[in-house]
Order: structure tokens, then sequence, then C-alpha cells
């Protein structure tokens, strides 16, 4: 599977769609633009994120924020405070246990099911 390729299919910014699957793990990619992801967390998971294209901006609650950029890779810790925004368009692959949900417990209008998620 390449990449990019599968990257043309995502029509939406901040609408992560699975491309894989590993043991019990989702490998996702999406497409960031704007600053619409609120301050959420993820209880009991970790996050990967991986750069494919562009600049990130990485906030963590607490701390100084990171600019991601494209081969970076940055895993949020589990109960960690965060949320990402781009400048311009960013395309970026998550790695997330299956039972992670997209904004944790945070319902905003960008959040989507894991129905959603699915092409």
């Amino acid at each position: 599977m390449n990449l990019k390729e599968q990257l043309k299919k995502v029509q939406n910014y901040f609408s992560p769609k699975i491309i894989s699957e590993v043991n019990n793990q989702y490998v996702k990619i999406a497409k960031i633009k704007g600053q619409e992801v609120p301050w959420h967390n993820h209880e009991n998971e970790d996050e990967l994120f991986y750069i494919i294209e562009g600049e990130l901006l990485m906030e963590i609650e607490n701390e100084t924020n990171r600019i991601l950029k494209t081969g970076d890779l940055f895993v949020v810790p589990k109960g960690v405070n965060h949320r990402v925004s781009s400048i311009k368009e960013c395309s970026i692959m998550l790695i997330e246990t299956k039972s992670t949900k997209h904004t944790g417990n945070v319902k905003s209008a960008i959040t989507k099911s894991i129905q959603d998620q699915s092409y």
C-alpha cells in the first residue's frame, strides 16, 4: 500500500481513515488544516503520530509546543492532554489501540465514530 495514494482518498480535514490493522491497533491516515481539534486525552491508550507531509503543531498541556515536520514521529502518552493543528495542509499517519476514541471523552463538531473512520 502506498500512503500518498491512500491520502488522495481522504476528502475532509480532521477525519481519520482506517487503512490497516496490526494486532489490536488501527493504522489511520488523516489530513489536518486549521485549528479545530479540542483539548483531549486518551485515558488508557498511547497515540502515535507520524508526519507524512507538512508541519503539525503538537500542543501538550503544560509543556512547550512542538512543531513536527515531514518524517517526524511523536507518541502522546496515555492520559496526556493534547491537541493538534496546522496552518497549511498536513498529512499524518496515526497508530492507535482499537479502543481509542477520536477525541477522547470530549465531543466536538469534528468527533468521528469508528464507523465514520472506516472507508
